[in-house]
C-alpha cells in the first residue's frame, strides 16, 4: 500500500519521507536495531554507576528548570521504603502522571539515594522487551512506533504469507504476520526470536532467487564469440616489464574463454590493491581490439581515469590500438565523441561521462568498471548497453573471500588475484593514541630528508561544530611552517578536476612533498616515491577504506609506513584499528570489516538491484543462508509446482522492476 492509500498525517509524511520509506512495506520492514529487557533492581542491589529498574510511587511534584534548550526535571519517588531523588534531562513530564502513582524509573545509580534516569513510562514495563530504531534528527522513537503500529493496523487484513507452504512446515516457520508483529511489539524472547528466524530465512531466499533471475539475465543471452590469435596476445603480454603471477594468469584465461564463448560474459576481477588487476584488464581489452571490438574502460574519478589512460595509450599504441579519453570537462569532448562513433578510436577510457545519451559506440564488444562499488547499476548497466551483448567485466580492490563473494555476487563469475606481484615491500602500520603529529614529527622529517614524500589525510575539508574531525585547511595551516623548507599543500573533494589534476601531477613530479588531502586519493593515485602516510581520525575510516588509503604508500620496491591517529579510548574501536596494525591481507581485513559493517556499507549491493539484508548477516548467519540457498534451488528446478511458480514469478517481477536487464 503507498503512502497515500495509507492516509498518513502531515507529519507522518515528513518522517516517512526523512526515512526513505515509499510504501507500507517499507515501514513495516524499518526494523529495530537492538532491544532492551528491563528487569527490577531491588534497592539492596543498588551499585554506583550501574543501570537501575524499578517501579517507585511519585512521592513530591516534579520540577523543572530550563537553561537555554536544554531543560532538567527533578522528582521523588518512593521505592523498598527508600525515598530516591530522580533527575532527567530534556524529558517533558508525562502529564498524566500524579501524586502517589506508579512510575517506572531507568537510569544509572548515582548513590546517596540518587538515580540520573534516561527514560520513564507511566506502566510497569518491567519484564517487557523494548525495541529501539535508527532515528535521525526531529524524529523520535515514539514518532517510529507509532506509525509502525497505525500501518500494521492498516494492512493487518492484507498482509499474507508468500513462502510456499512446504518450506514453512519444513523450516517450522511462524507465519509472516506473527513474525513483523512480534520483531515490532515482541510478546517475549521465544516469539522474537521465532520472528527473526522466519524474517531472516525470507531475506536470505528473496536474494537467491533474485540472483537466479539476475544470472538469467546476464549469463543465458547468447552472442557473437570473439576470435583472436593466442600468439598476438602472447606478443602483448611479453612486452610487459614484469611477469604476471600465477593468480593473474589465471584470471587472463577467465577472461579470454570468456570472451570466446556464446555466452555474455559477466565477471567480477576482485583483489588487493596493486595486485595487478589494470594489467589483466588490458590484455582483455587487446583481445576484444584483436577480435574486432571497440572496449570501454570506466574509472569513478577523472584523476584514475586518466592514470589508465597513460597507461593503456603507452602499452598498446605500440601494437596499433587507438586509445581515447573522455570525461566531463575536457576541451576537445565532441571530437572524440565523433571518433567514437565512427570507429576512430579502439579503447576508450573515461569516467561516467561515457553513458552520455549522445555517445553512440560504432561496435562497442567489452566493458570494464574500476572500482565496480563507485557506480550505481543504472549507472553501469547503462554503459553495457551502449553495445550489442558485449561482455562486462567489473573490477574492485575491495576483495572478500571467495564463498562470501559467490553470496554477494552470485550472478556473476569471480577471478580473484591474491598474491602480489615480486619486488613489492608491503607497508608497516602503527596506532598511535593522539590524534597529533608531535611523537612521530622527527620519523616524518626524517622519511623527508631522505628525499621521500608523504600523504597526510584528513577526515573532513573545513572544521564544523557537527563533525569533530581535523580538517585538510587547519592541517595545512598548522604544517606548512612546520615542515619547512619542503614544499606542503592541500587536495580536496570541492576544488575543481582542473586543479586536482595540477596538483597530483605536481606531486607525481616531486614539486609537492607534503600532501595534506581527504580520501579524494583513495583510487588512482600512483606516486612511487610517496612511501608514508598519516591519517588523522582514523576511527572516523571504515578497515577497507583505511586499507584502502594505505595501499598508495606500496606502489614501489619501498616499504610503506603508515601512521593512524586516533585520540578515541574506546577499547572496540582500539581493537578494529589494530587489526590494520597486525595483517596486510586485504581478504582478512575486508572479512572484519564484514563483521563490523555489512556488506552494504562495503560493497555497494544496495546500489545493485537486489533485495537487501535488513536483518540478515552474512557472516553470522550461515544456517540461514545455507538453507535458503538450497530452497531456491528447488524452487527453480520445479516451477511446475504452482505455489512454487506463483512465488518465483513475483520474484521475476520485482528484481526485473529494479534491475535493467
Amino acid at each position: 500500500m503507498d503512502l497515500n492509500q495509507l492516509k498518513l498525517t502531515l507529519k507522518r509524511k515528513e518522517i516517512c519521507e526523512k526515512l526513505n520509506l515509499n510504501d507500507s512495506n517499507d515501514i513495516l520492514s524499518y526494523y529495530p536495531f537492538r532491544y532492551e529487557e528491563y528487569e527490577k533492581v531491588a534497592y539492596k542491589d543498588f551499585k554506583i554507576g550501574s543501570q537501575v529498574c524499578f517501579v517507585g510511587e511519585l512521592v513530591s511534584y516534579p520540577s523543572t528548570f530550563r537553561k537555554g534548550r536544554l531543560s532538567t526535571t527533578r522528582f521523588k519517588v518512593l521505592y523498598d521504603d527508600e525515598i530516591i531523588s530522580v533527575t532527567i534531562f530534556n524529558r517533558p513530564w508525562i502529564k498524566n502522571v500524579g501524586m502517589n502513582e506508579d512510575i517506572t524509573v531507568i537510569g544509572k545509580y548515582d548513590g546517596n539515594n540518587k538515580v540520573t534516569a534516561s527514560n520513564y513510562y507511566t506502566k510497569d514495563i518491567l519484564g517487557s522487551i523494548i525495541p529501539y530504531y535508527p532515528l535521525k534528527e526531529g524524529i523520535s522513537q515514539n514518532d517510529i512506533k507509532k506509525l509502525i503500529q497505525y500501518t500494521f493496523s492498516k494492512v493487518n487484513d492484507e498482509i499474507i504469507d508468500e513462502i510456499p507452504t512446504d518450506l514453512v512446515e519444513e523450516h517450522k516457520l511462524i507465519d509472516y504476520k506473527t513474525a513483523i508483529e512480534n520483531i515490532h511489539n515482541p510478546l517475549n524472547k521465544s516469539l522474537l526470536a521465532k520472528s527473526m528466524s522466519r524474517l531472516k530465512y525470507e531475506e536470505f531466499l528473496r536474494f537467491y532467487l533474485a540472483l537466479d533471475v539476475l544470472k538469467g539475465n546476464t549469463t543465458k543471452k547468447i552472442k557473437d564469440k570473439k576470435v583472436f590469435n593466442d600468439q598476438d596476445i602472447e606478443r602483448f603480454i611479453e612486452s610487459f616489464s614484469f611477469e604476471l603471477t600465477n593468480d593473474q594468469k589465471q584470471a587472463v584465461d577467465d577472461l579470454l574463454n570468456d570472451l570466446r564463448s556464446e555466452r555474455i560474459m559477466y565477471r567480477l576481477v576482485q583483489g588487493e590493491v596493486g595486485s595487478g588487476k589494470t594489467a589483466v584488464a588490458s590484455i582483455a581489452l587487446y583481445a576484444n581490439y584483436l577480435a574486432g571490438y571497440q572496449g570501454a574502460l570506466m574509472a569513478p574519478t577523472e584523476i584514475l581515469a586518466k592514470q589508465h589512460y597513460d597507461s593503456l595509450k603507452k602499452q598498446l599504441e605500440p601494437f596499433g590500438v587507438r586509445v581515447g579519453i573522455l570525461y566531463s570537462a575536457l576541451n576537445n569532448e565532441n571530437d572524440v565523441k565523433n571518433k567514437i562513433e565512427f570507429g576512430d578510436i579502439d579503447i576508450i577510457v573515461g569516467t561516467h561521462a561515457l553513458f552520455s545519451e549522445d555517445v553512440i559506440y560504432k561496435k562497442l564488444g567489452l566493458v570494464i568498471a574500476d572500482e565496480q562499488q563507485r557506480f550505481g547499476v543504472k549507472q553501469r548497466q547503462a554503459l553495457k548497453n551502449k553495445g550489442d551483448n558485449c561482455d562486462f567485466v567489473l573490477m574492485s580492490a575491495t576483495p572478500i573471500p571467495r564463498t562470501l563473494a559467490s553470496s554477494i555476487y552470485g550472478d556473476m563469475d569471480i577471478s580473484t588475484i591474491e598474491t602480489l606481484p615480486s619486488g613489492r615491500k608491503g607497508c608497516k602500520t602503527y596506532l598511535i593514541n593522539k590524534n597529533s603529529i608531535v611523537d612521530i614529527l622527527d620519523d616524518v622529517k626524517a622519511k623527508l630528508n631522505e628525499g621521500r614524500q608523504i600523504y597526510v589525510i584528513a577526515a573532513a575539508i573545513e572544521k564544523s561544530d557537527n563533525y569533530k574531525a581535523k580538517d585538510v585547511n587547519g592541517l595545512y595551516e598548522a604544517l606548512k611552517d612546520e615542515l619547512k623548507p619542503y614544499n606542503v599543500y592541500l587536495l580536496h573533494g570541492r576544488q575543481d578536476s582542473t586543479e586536482k589534476d595540477k596538483i597530483m601531477e605536481r606531486f607525481n613530479n616531486n614539486e609537492i612533498q607534503v600532501l595534506i588531502s581527504t580520501t579524494v586519493v583513495e583510487v588512482g593515485v600512483n606516486v612511487k616515491n610517496a612511501t608514508m602516510m598519516i591519517i588523522y581520525d582514523a576511527d572516523k575510516f571504515g578497515l577497507s577504506q583505511l586499507h584502502q588509503l594505505r595501499g598508495r604508500i606500496q606502489r614501489s620496491n619501498y616499504e610503506g609506513t603508515c601512521y593512524l591517529l586516533t585520540d578515541n579510548k574506546d577499547e572496540s574501536v582500539l581493537n578494529r584499528l589494530n587489526v590494520l596494525v597486525n595483517s596486510n591481507d586485504g581478504f582478512a581485513i575486508s572479512y572484519e570489516d564484514l563483521k563490523l559493517r555489512g556488506p552494504g556499507d562495503i560493497l555497494g549491493t544496495r546500489q545493485s538491484g537486489l533485495p537487501a539484508f535488513i536483518l540478515g548477516n552474512l557472516i553470522e548467519d550461515t544456517k540461514f543462508i545455507d538453507a535458503a540457498r538450497k530452497d531456491a534451488h528447488k524452487i527453480v528446478d520445479d516451477l511446475n509446482n504452482s505455489e512454487y511458480k506463483k512465488f518465483y514469478e513475483k520474484i521475476v517481477e520485482n528484481t526485473n522492476k529494479n534491475y535493467i536487464s
